[in-house]
């Protein structure tokens, strides 16, 4: 797979897909620790449900992945994904949150947003944020794929997004253990989960810009059990300390152009 060629589809069109990055045996025990994490969730009395955000009961969210199981602090800096995050935020970046949405048949879409909209005042001219979202089954229309509005990482304003953009959002589709690396500001939804029988899991890796306030609060939401085990390199990346002390590895040649093209 020539993921130079993937790196320049991100840069240009706001997102990629990449296949393969988990074989289907590593997908299978990440979906069943997934689930495990949500049974403990509950457990321990934190809802997987965000009324406000779930339009209805069937969704299932899991926040505090890192805490959860170790298996999500390995993927949260798997190579593939550190080298899409760093191809377009340069390797200047945090990681800002990571945390899972379960959608299951009958699930309803999310309102239309972009996540770099939400943390970032208007305009937005340069790539400050970015999902790497892992697909842990078969993700199409029918089992709610994530929907996006194409070109849409262009947009500088919200009052660019089209009065009719929920009718102009199309499905990103991809297998099973496959990433999708999203611009932080393409404008989507979640899809409507309308299948009989099939969920669609998936993980949300988000990463955004050392100067940009990270969603999660990592000192406060690891145990001193996690922090204690957390490697020199992600305890950088999760802020917990100065990036200087730590090597976090080569800069990669495909760079953005950092907004100096006027978006078009």
């Amino acid at each position: 797979m020539d993921l130079e060629a993937k790196k320049r589809h991100l840069l240009e069109h706001g997102f990629c897909v990449v296949p393969g990055v988990l074989t289907p045996a590593e997908t299978d025990e990440v979906r069943a620790r997934l689930w495990r994490a949500a049974e403990e969730s509950e457990r321990l009395g934190v809802p997987t449900r965000q009324i406000g955000l779930d339009p209805n009961e069937h969704n299932v969210r899991v926040f505090y992945l890192l805490e959860r199981d170790a298996i999500f602090r390995e993927l949260i800096q798997h190579p593939i994904a550190i080298e899409f995050v760093s191809a377009l935020l340069t390797d200047d970046f945090l990681v800002s949150n990571f945390t899972a949405n379960i959608a299951l048949p009958g699930s309803k879409s999310m309102e239309l947003h972009s996540d770099q909209g939400i943390v970032v005042p208007e305009p937005w001219l340069q790539p400050w944020s970015v999902n790497v979202i892992w697909c842990l089954n078969d993700v199409d229309e029918e089992n709610g794929a994530t929907r996006y509005i194409p070109g849409s990482h262009r947009f500088q304003t919200a009052a660019e997004v089209p009065e009719d953009a929920p009718r102009k959002t199309v499905p990103f589709e991809a297998p099973a253990g496959s990433i999708v690396v999203m611009d932080g500001r393409v404008w989507h939804t979640s899809g409507a989960n309308v299948s009989r029988s099939r969920e669609r899991a998936l993980l949300f890796g988000y990463y955004s810009r050392s100067f940009v306030r990270q969603q999660q609060n990592w000192n406060a939401s690891l145990s001193p059990e996690t922090l204690e085990a957390l490697s020199p390199q992600l305890r950088a990346r999760l802020g917990l300390e100065p990036r200087a002390n730590v090597k976090l590895g080569a800069r990669l040649r495909v760079r953005p152009d950092h907004g100096r093209r006027p978006a078009t």
